[in-house]
């Protein structure tokens, strides 16, 4: 073996480990951030998990799978599979060469990442989706269609690339053909029809749940600066979008190493994912973490809550003169963003028997009544909490004030 070979082996090893400890770290900080999600959550609300919760870890299995896969493609192929190939070199590999079997195998695992790495985005995607909801719950019917229009684009673009996957190449076999030449479409790691499918698919459904939150956001009651704060963590799937293009970019670039690049910007892509889905639930309790610290910069005083600024517009839609409307305010605390709820749901949830009323005599020369009336005139208190997940607590308590009336 000449040197300049034996350094090319010495490059081409160092590259691998280098992508190995790339892969797996990335991983790991996947693992601990949804952890630390489930860990907010159970803070918050306790075991009361909703369906985004479930999701998310739903996409660590096949962000396991994909890792595992993404390794295999190094260890076992050694990067290789049926693509980057010239006429001679596939008729002269005979199917005793070791190469031959190591190329099957890693063409054998692209057509598996392909799938895999499709049914984790639809997981994630689906995560945030389900978190929209409950973000939106108890605003107008045009705020939830928007999330239920992202459920049927996340959907179509999930069997708009399963189906290429299959359909793309027939028969099935022909992903792992090396002589004669099964042409790009069978080549998965390079595959055109493959990669503008998933590329398509994936950049609308993300430019889409990107657009969800900011009619929210800036619809609020919040200041500017917690506006731009909060737009950030919801809008920083925009990084997801710039690995995939750059992946997409180095697939068609039909260089030699080409596919081996786009893997690694793969693999960024998949832990990008992962992190800005579960970024919403982690910042409120990195934000209370650091509070000793840096102080709180979302305190707001009691009177934000009980008056309407002038051109006050809150996310539900409700303006300064809606004097009708039946709404009493409130702070979803996964974004600070304030949210109306009816004022029926709350009073509906008010144990009535749990009411206590008590008397006490009015004192001499006090004129008892509005009217000069003896009666009970009975004051109840309401404390109305939100909670994590939406829901309202209530707490009664009545004080008697007017009282004597001759029975």
């Amino acid at each position: 073996m000449s040197e300049a070979d034996a350094a090319a082996l010495e490059a081409a090893a160092a590259a691998a480990r280098t992508s190995t400890i790339t892969l797996w770290t990335l991983f790991a900080f996947g693992v601990i951030i949804t952890a630390l999600r489930t860990f907010a959550r159970v803070k918050a609300v306790g075991t009361r998990f909703e369906a985004d919760d479930y999701l998310v870890w739903v996409a660590i299995l096949f962000y396991a799978a994909q890792s595992t896969l993404g390794w295999e493609i190094g260890n076992l192929a050694h990067g290789m599979a049926n693509n980057a190939m010239t006429p001679a070199q596939r008729a002269a590999l005979l199917p005793t060469d070791p190469e031959y079997d190591m190329r099957v195998v890693g063409s054998k695992i692209q057509v598996a990442g392909w799938a895999s790495y499709a049914t984790l985005m639809l997981a994630l995607k689906l995560a945030m989706l389900f978190f929209y909801l409950r973000l939106t719950n108890g605003l107008g019917r045009r705020y939830r269609l928007r999330v239920h229009i992202g459920f049927a684009i996340i959907i179509a673009g999930y069997l708009a690339s399963v189906l290429s996957i299959f359909a793309s190449c027939r028969p099935f076999h022909r992903y792992w053909q090396i002589h004669p030449d099964p042409t790009n479409s069978c080549e998965a790691a390079v595959s055109r029809p493959l990669v503008w499918t998933s590329f398509g698919a994936n950049i609308s459904s993300d430019l889409y749940l990107i657009m969800i939150p900011i009619p929210l956001l800036w619809g609020s009651r919040l200041r500017l600066v917690e506006k731009i704060a909060s737009t950030l963590v919801l809008c920083a799937g925009i990084f997801v979008l710039v690995c995939a293009t750059v992946k997409t970019a180095f697939i068609l670039s039909d260089k030699p190493d080409g596919a081996a690049i786009a893997g690694d910007w793969g693999t960024r892509e998949a832990f990008v994912a992962v992190a800005t889905t579960n970024l919403p639930m982690v910042f409120p309790l990195f934000k209370t973490w650091l509070r000793p610290l840096i102080g709180s910069s979302a305190r707001t005083t009691n009177d934000n809550y009980n008056k309407k600024p002038d051109g006050f517009r809150s996310i539900g839609g409700g303006g300064a003169d809606d004097s009708h409307s039946r709404r009493t305010r409130g702070t979803n605390p996964l974004t600070h963003i304030s949210f109306t709820e009816s004022e029926e749901r709350i009073v509906n949830e008010i144990k009535l028997q749990n009411m206590k009323v008590a008397a006490a005599p009015v004192a001499p020369g006090t004129q008892p009544g509005p009217i000069g009336k003896k009666g009970i005139v009975v004051k109840t208190e309401f404390d109305i909490q939100v909670s994590e997940d939406g829901s309202s607590q209530h707490h009664a308590e009545q004080k008697a004030t007017c009282v004597h009336e001759p029975w």
